[in-house]
Order: structure tokens, then C-alpha cells, then sequence
């Protein structure tokens, strides 16, 4: 009998323990999940206010060359080349502005108009390079700091000094 009783507290034990190590596993991979959809969310609504800002300074007559050219800067470089690069490279097609360049992590696969190189590659000496993915603008602009030795500006920023 005394058997039969450890042996049942023994399996219930292994079943209490192996239950408490899926519902951890479960909880942990749905709170990393979350945690991705928020960055992601937080991500792409500063993006949407960022380029709010881009329509408004446009329905005012504004150009963002105007910004570069009041600070000296007439060569540049453009870091990210998703949306917010394409759209900056188009704006400034045309300009006095000349954008030598654009870095982007995955540049073997963007096809532009421009050299598109990665941050590991040399990089031609500019007089500023623009950051569009604002929300790693601390993370890209460390690292581009120790590479270059000129201004390192975000968008966002620019877009609410035009």
C-alpha cells in the first residue's frame, strides 16, 4: 500500500512538474511574441508621424534641401534605404544636394539609383549622413560615430527644423 502511495505522489509530482515547465515555455514564448508586436507597432507609428510631419512640411512648400543647404551640407550620405530613404533620395533628386551614397545592412539586395554599401564597408567621406530609421537613430549613430567624422543627422529631426 505504502507503494501504490508513493508511487502515485511520484507520477502526480512528474505531472505537476512537467505541466509547470510547458505553461513556462508557453507564457515566455507568448510574452516574447507580445513584446516583438509592440517594438514592431512602436516602430512603424514613429515612422507614420514621421512621415505625417514629411507631408506637412511638403503642404507648406518646403523642401528638405532648404535644411541642407543652410547648414553647409552639400554632399551626403542616406543610412536606411526602406521607405523613408527612398522617398528622401527622390525628394532631393534634382536639388542642389548631392547624395553620394546610402548604407543599408541588406545593400545587396536594394536596387537604386545610387552605390548602396554596408556599414562595414569603407565609407566615402561626406559632409553629413542622414538616418531614417529613427527609432535606432543612438544605436546607428554610435556606430557610425567611430567610422566617420562628419554630422550624423535623423530625419526626424530635420523634418522639424524645415
Amino acid at each position: 500500500m505504502k507503494k501504490v502511495v508513493i508511487s502515485a505522489l511520484s507520477m502526480l509530482t512528474g505531472a505537476v512538474a512537467g505541466a509547470y515547465a510547458v505553461a513556462r515555455f508557453v507564457v515566455k514564448k507568448i510574452v516574447w511574441k507580445m513584446n516583438t508586436a509592440q517594438s514592431m507597432s512602436d516602430k512603424h507609428l514613429a515612422l507614420y508621424l514621421m512621415m505625417n510631419q514629411w507631408v506637412k512640411v511638403k503642404q507648406e512648400g518646403k523642401n528638405l534641401s532648404s535644411y541642407f543647404e543652410k547648414n553647409g551640407y552639400k554632399k551626403i550620405a542616406i543610412y536606411g534605404m526602406n521607405y523613408a530613404g527612398e522617398t528622401l533620395l527622390s525628394e532631393l533628386k534634382g536639388a542642389e544636394i548631392q547624395v553620394s551614397y546610402a548604407i543599408d545592412r541588406n545593400a545587396n539586395t536594394i536596387c537604386a539609383d545610387i552605390d548602396v554599401v554596408t556599414i562595414d564597408d569603407e565609407l566615402e567621406d561626406v559632409d553629413a549622413i542622414v538616418v531614417t530609421p529613427i527609432t535606432f537613430f543612438n544605436e546607428i549613430e554610435e556606430t557610425l560615430s567611430d567610422k566617420v567624422s562628419c554630422p550624423i543627422v535623423s530625419l526626424k529631426d530635420i523634418l522639424c527644423e524645415v
